[in-house]
C-alpha cells in the first residue's frame, strides 16, 4: 500500500476542478451538482465550496445512489442495501455536474447517467472525478479530473475523505495475482 496524495494535495486537486468548472461554464445559474454515494458527495460539496469562494454563488446539489442501476447487481453478495438518493429539483434543462471519486471502468458512471434520467432530461451531463485510473470498459471520459494515475487493472485505488473516513488521502494497493 502506498499513499499517493495527502489532504493538502487533495484540496489542491479539488480547487483545480472548481477552477476548470468555472472556466468551462460561463453561466453557473443553470448548473447543479450531483454527488455519487459516498465519496462523490463529499467531493461535490468541497468543489461547490470552492466555487462559492471564487464566484460568490450558491449551486444546488443532490446525492445519487446507483445500487439498483448497476449492471452487476445480481453478482453482489447477499442483498444490496440502497442508500438515499436526494435530488430535490427537476433536472430538466439543467447542466448537471456528476461527481465521483475514482473513474475506472466507466460502469458506475453509466449507471449514474441511467439514474439521472429518471429525474428529468438534463441539458447536458458533465463528469468530475478526483482520480482517473484508466482501464475503461465503456466509452466514458471525465470532463474535469483532479489527476490521472497509471494503474494495473488488478490494483486497488481508494480515496479516503475526512467526512467518511476521518482522513484525507488517496491510496493504492498493488495486488499480485
Amino acid at each position: 500500500m502506498k499513499i499517493l496524495y495527502n489532504g493538502q494535495q487533495i484540496e489542491k486537486l479539488i480547487k483545480n476542478i472548481a477552477q476548470e468548472i468555472i472556466k468551462n461554464n460561463s453561466d453557473l445559474k443553470n448548473v447543479v451538482f450531483i454527488g455519487m454515494l459516498t465519496r462523490g458527495i463529499h467531493i461535490a460539496e468541497r468543489v461547490i465550496k470552492q466555487i462559492k469562494k471564487m464566484k460568490n454563488i450558491i449551486i444546488p446539489s443532490g446525492t445519487l445512489d446507483i445500487t439498483f442501476y448497476r449492471d452487476d447487481i445480481d453478482s453482489i453478495e447477499n442483498h444490496p442495501i440502497a442508500k438515499e438518493t436526494s435530488i430535490a429539483f427537476d433536472l430538466t434543462d439543467k447542466q448537471v455536474i456528476l461527481v465521483d471519486d475514482v473513474l475506472y471502468t466507466g460502469r458506475s458512471i453509466r449507471a449514474a447517467m441511467d439514474a439521472l434520467i429518471d429525474f428529468g432530461r438534463p441539458k447536458n451531463i458533465q463528469l468530475a472525478v478526483l482520480i482517473d485510473r484508466g482501464h475503461r470498459e465503456l466509452p466514458i471520459q471525465a470532463d474535469y479530473t483532479g489527476t490521472k494515475i497509471k494503474t494495473r487493472y488488478q490494483d486497488d485505488v481508494k480515496v479516503k475523505l475526512k467526512e467518511s473516513d476521518k482522513v484525507d488521502e488517496v491510496r493504492i494497493s498493488y495486488i499480485t495475482k
